[in-house]
């Protein structure tokens, strides 16, 4: 999942973004109105997380500007104003949700996850497998073959991106784009790194190996 945040308090925004970080959730910051319209209009992401209160540009205007260009992202209002009428007026300008502050971000994640579904119009499927490989998204429990596997939380991010796109191969800049918040330089070898440590806990204690690399393309998880 790719979630946009537009939020000015920079202690809010570090609070949601360690906790997206745990929830292998990728994303991007923006700290004014502009910046994350224009993150919003041009990039492809899956839910904005958008305070209403922000410089430049207010957060109403943000959804009503993305609303008018037809984009259909979901929306999820940030505010610390709790009246009805400040929660209507945020849904008609065309938020999809609004979540008042303070907040946990445990709801936060929940109802971001909502969002996500009801646009896909689709049900999160709870398990994925590839052969004998399952990952429970909800419990956050990985097994192989009945044997229980402990995962850090960046690399269940990647086994998570992995299974996604089980069959298919990914590149280190896919990879850098899903796993992290950040922008790394493609040559560094991070994500070698983190690919070596899942692979020795999900491909070397087991004699068939799904974790696989293919040389100066990416890597690809295979049954």
């Amino acid at each position: 999942m790719r979630a946009l945040l537009v939020e000015d308090d920079a202690t809010i925004a570090e609070f949601v973004a360690r906790g997206r970080g745990e929830a292998g959730v990728a994303g991007a910051p923006a700290s004014d109105g502009e910046a994350g319209l224009d993150l919003a209009a041009t990039e492809p992401y899956d839910v904005a997380i958008v305070d209403l209160m922000l410089p430049k540009r207010d957060g109403l205007s943000v959804i009503e500007a993305l609303r008018a260009r037809g984009v259909l992202t979901p929306v999820l209002i940030l505010s610390a104003r709790r009246s009805v009428d400040d929660r209507v007026r945020g849904l008609q300008a065309g938020g999809d949700d609004y979540l008042t502050k303070p907040f946990a971000f445990a709801e936060l994640l929940a109802r971001v996850q909502a969002l996500v579904r009801r646009a896909s119009r689709a049900a999160e499927p709870t398990t994925m497998s590839v052969d004998d490989l399952v990952v429970d998204l909800l419990s956050r429990k990985v097994t192989r073959g009945g044997v229980a596997i402990d995962l850090r939380p960046r690399e269940f991010a990647l086994l998570e991106y992995l299974m996604r796109n089980a069959g298919k191969v990914v590149s280190k800049t896919m990879i850098l784009s899903h796993v992290w918040e950040y922008t790394f330089d493609p040559q560094t070898n991070i994500v070698d790194v983190l690919v070596s440590r899942l692979r020795e806990k999900i491909d070397r204690p087991f004699d068939k190996k799904l974790l696989q690399t293919v040389r100066g393309v990416g890597y690809v998880l295979r049954g």
